[in-house]
């Protein structure tokens, strides 16, 4: 039996939780509240995220001592938003992490240090790329849930330990496969909620299907812009670990940072539509991290500085959307 340690309690950690228990994995699942442990473990649900799902406490375990969860793991899954992976990861010792394989489940960056979760990992723990390894979708957490059929790509230098965790995951409903991408797929991941929160920004302002087609399709060649010009590796964007990904974050329902971007075109504040969701859009603090990132790349990058006016430089939606148009073919 494989023992899995999963860090965050969320929505994408309740998913994942669910697929490796059910799948035959051990999962020690750290929660930052105590309440949150107790009711698991009174009602076998997450109070928070996913509450119809049931867990089979034999094989899942919740706590909030991160130290003994991680400790008795032969993998460390991240599922926390991306601003509290280093206050999280920070309590633990220097060689906590040495023997084992990490995979992050975080589509963000590290704020203020504008690195990936993975490069961050790495350096804090020292561990080496082989030791690494990220999820993509396209995948929602609520349609796994209801166990509609998902794919997932697994990013990592190491093939093997890719085609490993995707083996942990593989089951009726969901089909993984690996691939050795890593920086593609989690730069990828990083930039498609930012696009994502600007389809959400239209939406709000009352655009519509047509527009966000064309928004989308421009979006598809910043993405390649920024890829080549950070890490120029032959790869295909129609893929669905970078285009399917894409396509489900700016189109879903189920998509925060699209909900999100709509409420700010509808002419919410940034802190009054976090406060309303009660839950982190990773493309607010993207759009920050690849800004500066871009600021030595100088990539063409016309979303993504639109974006940042709106919510770093409080620029009105309505006047960078108008602008942005004249900049899409």
């Amino acid at each position: 039996m494989h023992k899995i340690a999963m860090i965050g309690g969320g929505s994408w950690a309740t998913a994942l939780t669910k697929i490796l228990s059910e799948n035959g994995s051990h999962v020690g699942w750290w929660l930052r509240h105590k309440d949150d442990v107790q009711h698991l473990l009174r009602t076998r649900h997450n109070p928070r995220y996913l509450s119809s799902v049931a867990f089979d406490l034999a094989r899942v375990q919740p706590a909030t001592d991160l130290a003994d969860v991680v400790a008795d793991a032969d993998w460390l899954v991240l599922a926390v938003p991306a601003a509290f992976v280093q206050p999280v990861l920070d309590k633990l010792d220097r060689d906590a992490l040495k023997n084992k394989r990490i995979i992050s489940a975080i589509k963000g960056m590290i704020p203020e240090k504008n690195v990936l979760v993975t490069d961050y990992v790495a350096q804090r723990f020292r561990l080496a790329p082989e030791q690494l390894g990220v999820v993509a979708g396209p995948c929602h957490a609520e349609e796994v849930a209801l166990e509609k059929q998902s794919y997932l790509t697994i990013g990592g230098p190491d093939l093997e330990l890719a085609e490993e965790f995707c083996q942990l995951l593989r089951n009726r409903y969901v089909k993984a496969h690996p691939s050795a991408d890593l920086d593609g797929i989690e730069y990828c991941a990083v930039m498609k909620n930012i696009i994502a929160l600007t389809c959400g920004v239209a939406h709000g302002l009352g655009y519509g299907d047509n527009f966000q087609a064309v928004l989308v399709s421009n979006a598809v060649q910043e993405i390649r812009r920024f890829l080549h010009a950070l890490s120029p590796i032959q790869r295909d964007l129609s893929a669905s670990a970078y285009l399917g990904d894409l396509l489900v974050t700016a189109y879903s329902q189920f998509s925060r940072n699209r909900t999100f971007g709509n409420m700010i075109g509808r002419g919410y504040s940034v802190k009054s539509a976090q406060m309303e969701m009660n839950m982190v859009a990773e493309g607010y603090y993207a759009v920050k991290s690849i800004h500066e990132l871009n600021k030595k790349l100088k990539a063409f990058m016309p979303i993504t500085d639109a974006a940042y006016r709106v919510l770093y430089e409080k620029v009105a939606p309505a006047v960078e959307i108008e602008l942005l148009k004249e900049k899409f073919r």
